[in-house]
């Protein structure tokens, strides 16, 4: 252990709890010191990543589970934090924070299913809705008016602004301290200083998700990064969507909201532009970093599966909105989009949405709608 880090260890403790408190899922007066490190108290927990600036060489955490350790040692330079300020990733182990469609209510119970369709089709996300592209006939809807977070699927609008605004697919834009996210402090693996093509970069907000890549692309936008978001938000209303709001271009903030019927409507805008149609859908995609080619990978495997027929998708997650996914697809010939909001299982919005397909292929008779059927329960 350096002698940087022996004289910060008396106040790592303090240091952890305040990040810990600052993250918003568990009140200071809940943790307890626990000689060196940090104990939480017993609850549904989750693993996060924090950051905070620390000295000395990297150490990984023991224990049980229930202590904060260090991981590994980066440095960002300039922004927010400082130039040349050294910085460390932190793994916290919080109490789970419950999404808002589960404390207003959302989650479907067993008293809440209403008719055969819904016993039958068992869709588990709070928030469900799949409409026949064309005839707009709904064949299945649950709690569709009610605007909740979206997380990622903020970065089909802000794709879809960027490439309304016809910019150099070609031109190169690098990653800065700015494109941190300080929302959420999640990791990526584009580095500050990393410099890809814009085409690159969407090609990475939109099949993996990357938070720095779409950030990085609304920070370029004409008129920068408020204007990009403006932009979002004009477009939301010019679609129609009267329960959307945009606060930034990654989805981040839980104050990115919209309503399952407003989505429906993103998706079929989204599924104008070829530009997303592919990268959306594409399964993998690499990119040169430096001396390095780092692969990625699509967030929904679904794209991957050759029983589905995906025009364009997008997946999503923060605590706040649980796990989402909406998709444009052809299922027995009829195009349909589906939206589905805090699925709240690992694999639930992907089990949803293969339910969605299996029920609709068992359907024989396709002149007679299933919306016809439905008895909704939005």
């Amino acid at each position: 252990m350096t002698a940087a880090f022996r004289s910060l260890a008396p106040r790592l403790p303090a240091l952890l709890l305040a990040a810990v408190a600052v993250w918003g899922s568990v009140p200071a007066s809940a943790a307890v010191r626990h000689g060196s490190s940090l104990a939480v108290a017993k609850a549904p927990v989750k693993r996060i990543k924090v950051i905070l600036p620390v000295a000395g060489h990297h150490r990984r955490a023991r224990g049980d589970g229930d202590v904060v350790g260090l991981h590994r040692a980066i440095l960002l330079q300039g922004g927010r934090h400082g130039k040349g300020l050294k910085l460390r990733k932190v793994y916290a182990v919080i109490p789970a924070r419950p999404s808002l469609a589960a404390t207003q209510g959302l989650r479907l119970n067993s008293e809440a299913i209403v008719g055969e369709i819904e016993e039958n089709l068992a869709v588990k996300s709070s928030v469900a809705l799949v409409v026949e592209e064309g005839s707009q006939d709904v064949l299945f809807s649950r709690n569709t008016k009610v605007a909740l977070p979206i997380a990622s699927i903020t970065k089909l609008m802000t794709s879809l602004v960027v490439l309304e605004s016809n910019p150099a697919m070609d031109e190169m834009i690098t990653v800065t301290s700015e494109d941190l996210d300080t929302e959420k402090f999640s990791s990526s693996r584009l580095a500050v200083g990393t410099t890809l093509s814009r085409r690159d970069l969407m090609h990475l907000a939109l099949m993996s998700s990357e938070n720095r890549a779409a950030h990085a692309l609304a920070r370029n936008y004409p008129g920068g990064l408020d204007a990009a978001i403006a932009a979002m938000n004009a477009k939301a209303r010019m679609l129609g969507m009267t329960r959307a709001a945009f606060h930034d271009p990654t989805g981040l903030s839980s104050r990115n909201v919209a309503s399952a019927e407003d989505l429906v409507k993103l998706v079929d805008a989204a599924s104008g532009n070829a530009t997303i149609r592919e990268f959306s859908t594409d399964p993998n995609y690499s990119v040169p970093v430096g001396r390095r080619v780092l692969a990625f990978h699509n967030t929904n495997a679904l794209v991957a599966n050759p029983a589905w027929d995906i025009v364009v998708q997008k997946t999503g997650y923060i605590s706040e909105a649980g796990k989402c996914l909406v998709m444009k697809a052809v299922i027995e010939g009829r195009s349909v989009v589906i939206v589905l909001l805090d699925s709240f299982g690992k694999f639930t919005r992907l089990g949803d949405a293969n339910r969605i397909r299996q029920w609709m292929e068992t359907q024989s008779v396709p002149t007679d709608p299933i919306a016809r059927l439905v008895k909704k329960t939005s």
